[in-house]
């Protein structure tokens, strides 16, 4: 099962034993460890990354998971105990990105106070006792959660939600005066080019899960390649529960592909009879 891991210490020493730990443990086969960081809370609030293990698969930590982690951590919502009332509303997006939910963050953000550091990792793992036992003997606090895939789906409710809106501008932009028009297609424009933003955003997304896909489970069949018995069967088996996720994933993401390609082709059908009644 794929899961984001924080490990809390009171030491950086302590960190560094522990992104260590977890490098062994990957290379036992315990665990998969598919990108890791260290990283420092400081005195405002914010959050340092000290140190990513370029050993794992997606190397440094921008643009992934746990880069969404990261930021969450030690943004303006680093401390965010009550995030799920709503005050976490504006990291909305790096929530869905890295995978966890507002209780996982409110719960790790009352531990990672100032002044401590954490192991900040994405990981696949079956068994938690490896990981526990590791971490506890260095003192390190874990938190745990399996990964969740719904970006796929709050980025069809963003445009559903924005194609509603605009809807109902444009019906009120053919009722009001002349005065009001102007104001009103200004703003029709506006949440044209919002969707247009989005849009973009989600192609790149979606390429970008599928380079991580791939390099997950290349660096998984290279290590099941040298492995043998049970540790084999192990990455082989997280290899399949890991497709069989991501397979699920890509087809969400065509369903919101298959939709925006069917509403523009509406929308062209429409233009086409406007020009054929014309003429």
């Amino acid at each position: 099962m794929e899961k984001m891991v924080v490990v809390v210490f009171d030491s950086e020493s302590k960190a560094y034993e522990g992104t260590n730990a977890l490098s062994q443990l990957d290379k036992e086969g315990s665990i998969s460890v598919y990108a890791g960081a260290v990283i420092r809370k400081n005195a405002d609030g914010t959050a340092t990354v000290l140190k990513t293990n370029e050993e794992f698969p997606l190397g440094t930590v921008g643009g992934t998971a746990i880069g969404s982690l990261v930021g969450l951590l030690g943004g303006p919502y680093g401390v965010i105990i009550g995030a799920t009332s709503g005050t976490i509303l504006g990291a909305a997006g790096d929530l869905y990105r890295c995978g966890v939910s507002a209780e996982y963050l409110d719960e790790v953000s009352a531990k990672l106070t100032p002044g401590k550091f954490a192991v900040v990792a994405d990981i696949g793992e079956e068994w938690i006792t490896p990981l526990d036992v590791a971490m506890e003997k260095l003192g390190g606090q874990v938190f745990r959660t399996a990964k969740r895939d719904v970006e796929s789906e709050q980025i069809q409710a963003d445009l559903n939600a924005l194609d509603l809106e605009t809807v109902q501008l444009a019906k009120e932009e053919k009722e009001a005066r002349s005065e009001r028009k102007a104001k009103l297609q200004a703003k029709i424009d506006k949440l044209k080019a919002d969707r247009q933003k989005k849009t973009a955003h989600a192609h790149q997304r979606s390429e970008q899960i599928r380079k991580e896909y791939d390099a997950k489970v290349q660096s998984l069949k290279e290590k099941a390649a040298k492995a043998h018995g049970a540790a084999k069967a192990t990455l082989e088996a997280r290899m399949a529960e890991m497709k069989k996720n991501h397979d699920a994933a890509v087809s969400k993401w065509k369903i919101w592909e298959g939709e925006r390609l069917e509403k523009t082709a509406d929308r062209l059908n429409d233009k086409a009879r406007k020009l054929r009644m014309e003429t």
